[in-house]
């Protein structure tokens, strides 16, 4: 008998024919464009052998108790598996997998330089100033925003994507990089001449801040009210993480203030909503100094594809008996 596979929504074509050119496999994709409607889920899962899941689902206890007990694995097709029960997976002997990829480090590490750049020459604001007809004449002062070169960037977490944001930081503007982390870098440090330090110090000797740390119980507000007084009036944060890292009132307040002087978002706390309080995502939606992107880092065609392939293998390696590739531990 064939694997039963429920695929939570459509995705790129790459591993979709990589699983239906296998024989073993039989699959079943909730093909609307839109998040699945949670019955639905609980309803289609069932007496599914793997569920190639995407990081809008909660994979949690409900999820496998209406699946049964025939689940062996959950694919997820993120980088991150916050969205997963892990431990409860792990009772019940179900693999979990996830999809890092060079192609997605790339993309966002580029997402993350682009959210950089809006913030510093003010693109979104004089944008949109340009194109409600408020610009009449050239001015030595109009619009000014802050260069990159020779600026102090604090990155937080060097994993794949912090590393990649260093390198092309430190290669591409001269910038001084600042870094924390669980343990030291050598590599970076070497290659970059990045150089080590606790958050607390990073936060007030950098102009940029950008954040690239998995979403724990440890990492849970790791930047809030008392990290933003840290930081310079005149330094931006960029979270293109997950958006729970944030505390994001106190960011709203810090904003206000002007604490600090900008932000550039790509995850939210409530997501999809932009933040849990309706004052707070109003007022976000409507300062200048805030560029929101919808969870968009690792939205290239490249990147996205390159996800949908290592679904597929991960789940064609268990099929055939062998361990996933990117089996989370």
């Amino acid at each position: 008998m064939p694997y039963k596979i429920f695929v939570t929504r459509s995705i790129p074509d790459a591993g979709i024919k990589l699983l239906q050119a296998n024989k073993n496999v039989s699959l079943d994709i909730y093909e609307r464009d839109q998040q699945i409607p949670r019955k639905e889920l609980l309803r289609r899962v069932r007496g599914a052998d793997i569920i190639l899941s995407i990081l809008t689902e909660r994979m949690d206890k409900e999820v496998m108790d209406a699946a049964g007990p025939q689940l062996k694995m959950i694919a997820n097709y993120a980088v991150g598996f916050d969205n997963v029960d892990v431990k409860e997976a792990a009772r019940r002997k179900i693999v979990v997998t996830n999809t890092p990829h060079e192609r997605v480090n790339e993309s966002v590490a580029e997402h993350t330089v682009a959210l950089l750049f809006a913030l510093a020459h003010r693109i979104v604001e004089t944008d949109a100033f340009t194109r409600a007809g408020k610009y009449h004449a050239w001015g030595p002062k109009l619009l000014l925003g802050t260069s990159l070169v020779g600026k102090t960037m604090g990155i937080v977490g060097t994993g794949r994507i912090g590393s990649s944001v260093v390198k092309r930081l430190h290669d591409g503007f001269g910038m001084k990089i600042l870094y924390s982390d669980l343990n030291r870098n050598k590599d970076l440090e070497t290659t970059t001449g990045a150089k080590y330090r606790t958050l607390e110090k990073l936060l007030v000797e950098s102009d940029f801040v950008s954040i690239h740390v998995p979403l724990l119980k440890s990492t849970h507000h790791l930047m809030s009210a008392k990290q933003f007084k840290l930081m310079k009036p005149t330094a931006f944060l960029i979270n293109t993480a997950r958006g729970p890292i944030v505390d994001e009132h106190a960011l709203v307040e810090a904003l206000r203030n002007k604490t600090i002087a900008g932000a550039g978002l790509d995850v939210y706390e409530g997501e999809p909503l932009i933040a849990l309080n309706p004052r707070d995502i109003k007022e976000l939606r409507q300062m200048r100094n805030v560029v929101l992107t919808p969870h968009t880092a690792s939205a290239t065609i490249e990147a996205r594809q390159a996800m949908s392939e290592t679904a597929a293998k991960n789940i064609l390696a268990f099929v055939r008996g062998k361990v996933p590739p990117n089996a989370v531990k």
